[in-house]
């Protein structure tokens, strides 16, 4: 596809209507990176010059106390593109033992009990329902239909080129324009907040935009020309927001700043018209902060129990704050879900119990060192033994209401919550999808008790679905021999990584259905539940998400380079390639067409990689030399034509190319056929998709430009392009984590 306009012209911004420099584009050639830009742009949101020659920035030696200490995962990092990442992201997880030590099987013993294709296709009967393979759902509603009518989508452009790791350009297509939304840093409630970051303080910090965007959705009013932006802020890089602390108080300071970078933000937009870029309003009615110590409020059958009750909060049913927010969802009722992930590296704990170790806990002080300003993040401090209890589920936000506390959902489980999305089955019950975003662990499901009505008069009811249902874990089943799971990826003589499924029951109207597990104990501990009914081990599912035209659900698995180590599962038929660095993308199908349903029917779309230089790479059929290299999905979405769209964290680490969004289509000829739409700066990586194809508007959350840098020797100076430590004008010659809108120029 190509757009209709190839050229490329001045941004202007609805705030600031000068012209400024043209952003990057396909068509620009890309030269050397820049450790320091050689003239700054027009104004605060400008889109990136094409990269200027280098220039050596002045470096500034630390020689006070930094907070990055010794990285675990230095020298190992295959699967991602840096060891900082590793560290403050995910607390050096694949330097630990894996959690997952249950004896349950995995799939390489299930499979040999499997039914077999023909069986399936000839009607054979799994769990009592027939499972469909490959039907398109027609009757599910989903969560994010935005559009009525058939579906068809407008967003036409040329792919581009992958761009190498080390550059720090913003590139879009031939056509299209992109502009940082708004940054980390900028104000929400007052231009009188200014974002200076050697000063910040916690007091203001908690009333600016926060840092390390992730999960990203404009929810439009129906004029198209206001809008509600909600973003995660998954974690902070002190190291490189902050110059070396001077004094203890100012350590202090810089950790108290970063629990208020933490947490959600909610952003009033306008705009001039449909198609057109939007400016955040300062002040705006829905503008909010939640942090890591905004009150929260508990949902569902474990709220007030023993597990959840702290010194602070002898209820059990008022947490404090949200951590390490990672992807979401947005509910067909307007309220976005948001999941708590790599929790554990927030608190030291005994780390002695099965819990403990099963959670990653452990008793070391933790990276940000937060216990030493709030008692609260060490476990070992009589009354709060329970504080990591309170993290690690799904949260729920009003963006409409910036007075409403926001809600975590025990009847969703506890886990490293990737995400959740919800879709709406033909008998109105709700379906939310999650991944555990962990080597060897499971895909969930939760199934609402009541059902979805739809209408603004019936909202607030809506917003108790998720309260009260049941809960399951999936276990997967292939169809192949196992001698035919080489490991290199090769298909099996059926022509298909593919199988059925069934939905293992954790929670049922309320009650276990786990020997030996209260309902208490099976949603704070829902990994060990899901280990003793023998749920299947995966490979780091992350986002999982219902297509919002066809109801068939995608399944990111990111990566495993553990897959076949010593010690470790092989490959296995929904996880065929030892030592996985590049990742691969499931397609599931609920049987009966139905969200309720206890048993699917499943298939591998993508085995991602560079066709040129990778083996056992797979697009659904589609000639690998036609595709633009992909690897580690993490994110996926969808246009309003059932396209998949998928953004990656980890390219640079394992294919060499900065990470990117990249289009698949679903059906037909073009099946498995991926087309990169854009790409990150140098140490980015891709998060929170938004397309908007019928407006021709794309948005995405650049997450940790810059990653490995330092404060005095900084790697990324996106998106506002100045030189190294200019603080002029809202503008910082630093990395910034920023939402980014692309549109047709």
């Amino acid at each position: 596809m190509t757009t209709t306009d190839d050229r490329p012209g001045p941004t202007t911004h609805a705030d600031h209507p000068a012209p400024r420099p043209a952003a990057t584009s396909a068509a620009t050639a890309l030269s050397a990176p820049s450790t320091a830009p050689s003239a700054a742009p027009a104004t605060a949101l400008d889109a990136a010059p094409v990269v200027a020659a280098p220039v050596t920035a002045p470096v500034e030696r630390p020689t006070r106390r930094a907070l990055l200490p010794f990285l675990p995962m230095a020298g190992h990092t295959s699967g991602k593109r840096s060891a900082v990442t590793c560290h403050l992201k995910c607390g050096d997880a694949c330097a630990q033992p894996v959690p997952n030590t249950s004896a349950n099987p995995y799939f390489r013993d299930v499979v040999e009990t499997a039914l077999s294709r023909r069986a399936v296709l000839a009607g054979a009967l799994v769990a009592g329902a027939a499972v469909a393979i490959a039907p398109v759902v027609g009757d599910a509603l989903p969560a994010a239909a935005h559009d009525g009518g058939r579906p068809r989508g407008r967003l036409g452009f040329r792919p581009i080129a992958p761009v190498p790791a080390a550059t720090d350009s913003f590139v879009v297509p031939d056509g299209y324009r992109w502009q940082a939304l708004v940054r980390w840093g900028d104000p929400l409630f007052s231009a009188r907040d200014t974002f200076d970051p050697a000063t910040l303080t916690p007091e203001v910090a908690e009333r600016l935009f926060g840092y390390n965007c992730d999960y990203v959705d404009v929810l439009e009013d129906p004029d198209g020309r206001s809008a509600t932006l909600v973003v995660n802020h998954e974690y902070t890089n002190e190291n490189i927001m902050f110059p070396p602390a001077a004094t203890p108080e100012d350590l202090d300071r810089q950790r108290r700043v970063a629990m208020a970078s933490h947490g959600m933000s909610v952003v009033g937009l306008y705009r001039s018209r449909k198609g057109k870029p939007w400016a955040y309003r300062p002040g705006a009615r829905v503008n909010r902060r939640i942090t890591a110590s905004t009150p929260f409020t508990f949902s569902g059958p474990a709220a007030g129990s023993a597990l959840l009750q702290t010194s602070a909060d002898p209820a059990g049913r008022t947490p404090l704050g949200t951590l390490n927010n990672c992807a979401g969802g947005t509910t067909p009722w307007g309220t976005v879900l948001s999941g708590e992930e790599n929790v554990n590296q927030y608190f030291r704990t005994a780390g002695t119990s099965a819990a403990d170790k099963r959670y990653g806990f452990a008793d070391k002080a933790t990276t940000r060192g937060w216990e030493a300003v709030d008692p609260r993040f060490d476990a070992r401090t009589p009354g709060f033994e329970n504080e990591p209890h309170r993290f690690g589920w799904v949260v729920e936000v009003d963006p409409q209401d910036p007075t409403a506390a926001p809600v975590k959902h025990t009847a969703l489980g506890r886990f490293k919550h990737e995400g959740a999305n919800v879709i709406v089955g033909r008998s109105g019950h709700v379906a939310a999808y999650m991944g555990d975003d962990e080597r060897f662990d499971y895909l969930y499901k939760f199934v609402s008790k009541d059902r979805y009505r739809a209408g603004g008069r019936h909202r607030e009811k809506n917003k108790q679905l998720l309260s009260a249902g049941n809960l399951y874990v999936a276990r997967f089943h292939g169809d192949s021999p196992v001698e035919e799971i080489t490991g290199t990826g090769a298909l099996p003589s059926d022509g298909a990584f593919d199988g059925t499924g069934e939905w293992v029951p954790l929670v049922l109207d309320g009650v276990s259905q786990v020997p030996g597990f209260s309902t208490e104990e099976v949603l704070v501990f829902t990994r060990l539940a899901a280990d003793a009914v023998g749920a299947t081990k995966m490979d780091r599912p992350e986002d999982v998400e219902p297509n919002p035209v066809t109801g068939r659900v995608y399944v990111a698995c990111t990566n495993n380079t553990d897959r076949g180590a010593a010690g470790k599962e092989g490959a296995t038929e929904p996880n065929p390639r030892v030592t996985n660095r590049n990742g691969h993308v499931v397609e599931l199908t609920e049987s009966g067409n139905d969200p309720r349903s206890l048993t699917f029917g499943w298939s591998i779309l993508l085995l991602c990689g560079d066709p040129a230089t990778t083996t056992g790479t797979y697009f659904a059929g589609f000639p690998p030399e036609k595709v633009s290299p992909i690897s580690c999905p993490d994110n996926v979405a969808f246009d309003s034509a059932g396209n998949l769209w998928v953004s990656t964290d980890g390219q640079p680490g394992t294919i060499g190319y900065c990470d990117g969004l990249f289009k698949v289509p679903l059906e037909g000829r073009e099946r498995g056929h991926v087309q990169q739409f854009l790409s990150v700066p140098r140490g980015a990586e891709t998060c929170g998709p938004v397309v908007r194809d019928r407006d021709e508007m794309v948005y995405v959350a650049v997450q940790h430009p810059g990653e490995d840098g330092q404060w005095g020797a900084q790697q990324s100076f996106f998106p506002d392009y100045v030189a190294a430590g200019t603080l002029d004008g809202g503008r910082w010659g630093g990395p910034r984590p920023s939402v980014v809108q692309v549109w047709r120029d």
